[in-house]
């Protein structure tokens, strides 16, 4: 990993492109925080490769059949589930190797595909996304963190939502830059963008939508009608 001064690295804001980063935090890699949009983000010099990246997420063992996990997916389920209309279709975007919140709203009778740029790569989900084919959710959980690109990804999933429906996101935030110091969720090497409170409302007010934050690691985008 590259530890040369900030000079060297790329400091342009991943999301909202507008800012440059300023110096948030330093361990064995190098945190900026966009004046902006308040993402805090970490350089793409000291990005893991996709071999090493994905060598961890098959480490995962998260499925349908563990009661923990679904208790922990239940903190995003429950208060989404009041935002989607009955017999909803939908995107679960990052499904992972144990694609498990798909199954849950299945349960709960609406119709989910999912995506994952590892797992489950279907481009066709996320192109091309004309009325007829948009959907009426997307998930993402525990997803938006990883993202090397979030502006094109977010943005690319924001188009693919139709008029009232309601993109969910499960991520936790970051607070301030003391209780960064010490937090373990940017320990994870995978973590590359870390959203703060105003950096969703940052990106409700971009994309006119309005946002509502049902749990402290939830947040629901619901798309006005155009």
């Amino acid at each position: 990993m590259n530890h040369n001064s900030n000079t060297s690295f790329n400091l342009t804001c991943p999301l909202c492109q507008i800012s440059e980063g300023i110096p948030f935090f330093k361990d064995r890699r190098n945190y900026f925080q966009c004046p902006e949009c308040s993402l805090v983000f970490v350089p793409p010099q000291q990005y893991i490769s996709t071999k090493e990246e994905k060598s961890m997420y098959d480490l995962h063992e998260n499925s349908a059949d563990d009661p923990g996990y679904r208790q922990f997916l239940n903190r995003f389920l429950i208060p989404f589930l009041t935002h989607i209309k009955p017999n909803s279709h939908g995107l679960d975007f990052g499904s992972g190797p144990g694609p498990t919140l798909s199954i849950m709203l299945k349960e709960n009778g609406h119709s989910v595909v999912n995506y994952d740029c590892f797992y489950a790569p279907d481009i066709n989900l996320l192109e091309s996304c004309s009325a007829e084919k948009a959907y009426d959710f997307i998930t993402a959980t525990e997803v938006v963190e990883h993202l090397h690109h979030p502006k094109k990804e977010l943005e690319r999933l924001w188009s693919c939502l139709k008029p009232n429906g309601s993109l969910g996101i499960m991520t936790k935030r970051v607070l301030n830059q003391k209780a960064f110091t010490h937090w373990h969720y940017k320990n994870d090497i995978t973590h590359v963008c870390f959203f703060a409170l105003e950096t969703f409302q940052w990106l409700a007010k971009h994309w006119n939508a309005t946002l509502t934050t049902p749990e402290k690691d939830v947040v629901i985008f619901t798309k006005g009608r155009k």
